[in-house]
C-alpha cells in the first residue's frame, strides 16, 4: 500500500468521523440549560440501585457492556504486546547487573511502595462509593510494584512479579467479568443485568448489586495487564539482547 493510498484512507475516515462528531454535537442540550435527560436518568438509576458513585453505576451497570469492550481492548493490547515482544531466535537473555541507587531514592521508593499499593487496592475496593474504581486503582496498584525496581534493582522486582501468574490473572479477571454477565442470562434476565444480587445498604461496601463484582474484576484485569505490559517492555530494555551483544 502506497503512502498516497494510506493518506486517502485516512482522509475518508477522518471526514466520516468529523461528520458524525458534528451531527452528535448538534443534538446536544443547550449549554447551561435546565434539561439534562441523560444525567437525570443516570442519577435516578444510581440511587435506586444503592450505588453512591454515579460514574461506577454508569460503567458497571447502565453501560456495563461498553466496559466489557474497553476491557477487551486492553486485553487485546496486552496479547499483541506479548506476541510482538517475545524473544526471537537471534536474541538471548542477559542477566541484569545490579545498579547503584542513591540512598534517598532507595529510601523513599521503598517507603512509598506499600502506601501506593494500599492506595490502589483501596481505590478498587471503594469504586462504587467514591471517585476511582477498577481502572484507576488497577493502574496505581500495578505501577506501585515497580517502585521496587527504582528503589532496589530489577532482580528484586522479578522476585515479586512472576509474569506467568499475572498473565493467568489477566485472563481469569476477564473471564470473571464475562461469567458475571452470563449469570444474568442463566438467572432469566439479560447479559450483565444488575439483578442477581440485592442492592444492599446505600454507601456501604456491599451496596450496588453486581457493581462491586464487576469493578473488582476490572481492577484485577487492569492491574495484571499493566504488570505484563511493563514486564515485556522492561525485558527488552534490561534483559533481551541480540546474539551479537548489541
Amino acid at each position: 500500500m502506497t503512502r498516497r493510498v494510506r493518506m486517502m484512507i485516512l482522509a475518508v475516515g477522518g471526514a466520516g468521523l468529523a461528520t458524525l462528531l458534528v451531527a452528535a454535537c448538534l443534538k446536544l442540550p443547550g449549554f447551561g440549560g435546565a434539561s439534562h435527560p441523560y444525567g437525570d436518568r443516570v442519577v435516578r438509576a444510581s440511587l435506586s440501585r444503592r450505588t453512591a458513585n454515579t460514574i461506577a453505576s454508569v460503567n458497571f451497570d447502565l453501560r456495563a457492556f461498553d466496559t466489557l469492550g474497553e476491557m477487551s481492548i486492553l486485553f487485546a493490547a496486552v496479547l499483541g504486546t506479548v506476541v510482538l515482544l517475545r524473544q526471537t531466535r537471534d536474541e538471548r537473555r542477559a542477566k541484569p547487573e545490579p545498579a547503584y541507587v542513591a540512598l534517598p531514592v532507595r529510601r523513599y521508593a521503598l517507603i512509598l511502595l506499600p502506601v501506593a499499593l494500599l492506595t490502589g487496592l483501596y481505590v478498587i475496593a471503594h469504586g462504587q462509593l467514591s471517585p476511582g474504581g477498577g481502572f484507576q486503582g488497577g493502574v496505581v496498584a500495578a505501577t506501585a510494584l515497580h517502585l521496587l525496581y527504582l528503589g532496589a534493582d530489577y532482580r528484586a522486582l522479578e522476585r515479586i512479579r512472576p509474569v506467568g501468574l499475572y498473565e493467568v490473572g489477566d485472563a481469569l479477571a476477564a473471564s470473571a467479568y464475562l461469567v458475571t454477565g452470563l449469570a444474568g442470562l442463566l438467572g432469566g434476565t439479560a447479559f450483565l443485568a444488575n439483578t442477581l444480587l440485592p442492592y444492599g445498604t446505600f454507601n456501604t461496601l456491599s451496596s450496588g448489586g453486581i457493581v462491586p463484582l464487576l469493578n473488582a474484576a476490572i481492577g484485577m484485569e487492569v492491574a495484571c495487564a499493566v504488570v505484563v505490559l511493563l514486564a515485556r517492555f522492561l525485558d527488552q530494555a534490561v534483559e533481551i539482547e541480540k546474539e551479537s551483544g548489541k
